[in-house]
């Protein structure tokens, strides 16, 4: 018999959708509404930090406020959702995702992008019926997806036969790591999204520069 193949969780921004122009615009045009300079998508990569106030911290020399906070989140979403549309699906990840279902494996979606936003956004792409279940964030940005992983695996275990042991996470960010190791499973890091390599590389799990090589690593995992 052939390899069993494992569960893919994937993420969805700066993953399976390729936005990452579009967050670097959004967060110069926010900027620009509070008084901070533009920043390059290198420098972006190399201070990205979640929860996202310490990413504002390290632009701002201190944390802000909690009303400073909302101010800055509401800002960039909105300029985030007036780019979102012009933005497409990462290179191939449509094959991949066909090939590894065909081969007998499984996915689902679990993203920090609002749960009510993201639904119809990756209805519009035409890729839902590939999940098996899609998440997105419940509750405040700005936090881990730590607690939201361990959520969305739960779902898929009580509806099945996943197990952590068996999933790899696919995603752009640190986060991912730390969420993928908090429920006890895999992560392949992606370079096309808000981290520089030398941060992701700095978590011990393997980095890629595409999202074939980042199937083809999940395989090797389980």
């Amino acid at each position: 018999m052939g390899k069993q193949y494992a569960h893919l969780v994937w993420d969805w921004n700066g993953t399976v959708l390729d936005d990452i122009q579009a967050v670097i615009g959004a967060t110069n045009a926010a900027f620009a509404e509070i008084g901070l300079e533009p920043i390059s998508l290198d420098r972006y990569r190399e201070l990205y930090r979640v929860p996202i106030p310490r990413f504002y911290e390290r632009l701002m020399g201190r944390l802000p406020s909690d009303a400073e906070w909302a101010a800055m989140d509401e800002t960039f979403h909105r300029h985030y959702t007036e780019r979102r549309p012009g933005c497409g699906l990462t290179a191939g990840v449509e094959e991949l995702l066909s090939e590894w279902s065909l081969a007998g494996g499984s996915h689902s979606l679990l993203s920090m992008y609002g749960h009510r936003e993201l639904l119809p956004v990756v209805r519009g792409y035409g890729i839902e019926r590939h999940f098996l279940r899609i998440d997105g964030r419940t509750g405040p940005s700005g936090g881990s997806k730590a607690v939201h992983m361990e959520r969305h695996l739960t779902s898929l275990a009580a509806a099945g036969s996943i197990s952590a042991d068996r999933t790899v996470v696919i995603g752009d960010a640190v986060d991912d790591a730390v969420a993928a190791a908090h429920v006890g499973a895999r992560a392949v890091l992606y370079t096309g999204g808000s981290h520089s390599r030398t941060a992701l590389e700095a978590v011990g799990v393997p980095v890629v520069d595409s999202l074939a090589e980042a199937v083809a690593v999940a395989r090797d995992l389980t």
